[in-house]
């Protein structure tokens, strides 16, 4: 299975709740409000992990909920905030909103955070609401929601080369060669379902190769799951492109191979690549050779003729390789893949509808954490939500929409009965 998508839900901390309180001590006999305010709901971060490198983790765990921040004391106590939630994942993780698709982020660098869902404000404690007119207000908030997302996770591996080629290719042989990775080999199509990464160091330098499952054709429109593996070359800089030299037909794979990589994604057929036939040490490529070389070349290749499995010529291709990495520009930090900002949903809009029973809903961002927050148990408390509702024009809206006393009216989760 490929841990390289996942999907979570993640949840921010309730704010905690304002209260209620007066002093009452024995020689102070008109002490005021005194109830405190309660604590900020815990935010959501998503965080670079440089010691991961699959999504794993959320196969066993999809659903991520922040601490909520406690509710306020007597004497003006602010309640304890909730502690914040720290999710960590892999470098090369791709963000999106499940619900509407846009980006919210592409974590590249270790230790790059992101906040994907805020904490809510603690309700305020009636101390906050004493007036010159009303010095003893039996008022308070209710703690703010926190806020809840569905985000889709997508991992792009972060590799300065990636190793195509058809299936049987040699490719993860040829990685086990020249680098410190296991991967699983065995002689028959699609032994790896995994990319596999590993880290190759010549002289001086090092790089790290992908090994990208083997492609066949049609893997752009997603068949041999080339969905699933294409866009992990989107992020390398360079390609070895590894011929079967005992296939069928290597100059066709090659042209195959490339054309799935163009009709993917326009930029990766542009990708500069450094042609390699593999199997070299067969009598079958030994006879093939010169007039592979020589179509290659004059498609303006310069061809290399290599056995993974002897090691012959691999040490000159990597040579090649870190030769064409050192010749291309600085690589810009930035996903080419740009997240969308939007102005957002105006949190003052709502809508009224209604219901085949005859009732109403008010839906609307800021009406319906207003109810959330809103004491019931409190006639001042339902007082002051009655002044947001007229505020905010949704009472006139309602007369407009021909509400009548005694109808009821649904907003959030609150069930309410409408009266001039």
């Amino acid at each position: 299975m490929a841990y390289d998508e996942a999907r979570i839900r993640v949840k921010s901390g309730d704010g905690g709740n304002g209260i209620v309180h007066f002093r009452r001590e024995k020689y102070v006999p008109r002490g005021g409000p005194s109830g405190g305010d309660g604590g900020k709901g815990g935010d959501v971060y998503l965080v670079v992990e440089p010691t991961l490198n699959t999504l794993q983790a959320f196969s066993q765990q999809k659903y991520f909920e922040a601490e909520s921040g406690q509710p306020g004391g007597p004497s003006n106590r602010t309640g304890r905030s909730g502690a914040d939630l720290i999710i960590s994942v892999p470098p090369g993780t791709l963000v999106r909103d499940a619900d509407t698709g846009v980006l919210i982020a592409d974590l590249v660098r270790p230790g790059q955070k992101v906040l994907v869902a805020r904490g809510g404000r603690g309700g305020r404690g009636n101390a906050r609401f004493a007036t010159s007119t009303n010095q003893a207000p039996r008022i308070a908030e209710k703690g703010e929601p926190g806020e809840q997302r569905t985000l889709d996770l997508e991992l792009k591996l972060l590799a300065d080369v990636g190793i195509v080629g058809v299936p049987n290719a040699g490719k993860s042989t040829l990685l086990s060669v020249v680098s410190n990775a296991k991967p699983k080999i065995a002689d028959y199509p699609f032994t790896t379902l995994e990319p596999n990464l590993g880290v190759v160091r010549l002289d001086d330098r090092d790089m790290v190769l992908a090994d990208i499952p083997g492609l066949i054709e049609g893997a752009h429109q997603g068949l041999g799951l080339g969905h699933d593996f294409l866009r992990h070359i989107q992020r390398t800089r360079a390609l070895i492109h590894l011929l079967d030299g005992a296939g069928e037909d290597p100059l066709a794979d090659f042209h195959q191979i490339n054309t799935e990589l163009a009709l993917f994604d326009e930029a990766l057929g542009e990708k500069p690549q450094i042609v390699a036939l593999n199997k070299i040490d067969l009598p079958q490529a030994q006879e093939r050779w010169p007039a592979i070389r020589d179509a290659l070349k004059a498609l303006g290749y310069d061809p290399l003729a290599i056995s993974a499995a002897t090691h012959e010529n691999v040490r000159e291709l990597l040579r090649r390789t870190v030769a064409v990495l050192d010749a291309l520009p600085p690589q810009a930090e930035e996903s080419a893949e740009r997240p969308v900002y939007t102005l957002g949903e105006d949190p003052f809009a709502f809508e009224i509808t209604r219901q085949p029973d005859g009732s109403f809903r008010v839906s609307g961002q800021r009406i319906e954490r207003a109810v959330a927050m809103t004491y019931w148990d409190y006639d001042q408390a339902a007082a002051r939500f009655q002044r947001i509702l007229e505020a905010m024009g949704i009472s006139q809206a309602l007369r407009d929409h021909g509400i009548q006393p005694g109808d009821t009216v649904f907003i959030g989760d609150m069930e309410l009965e409408w009266g001039e």
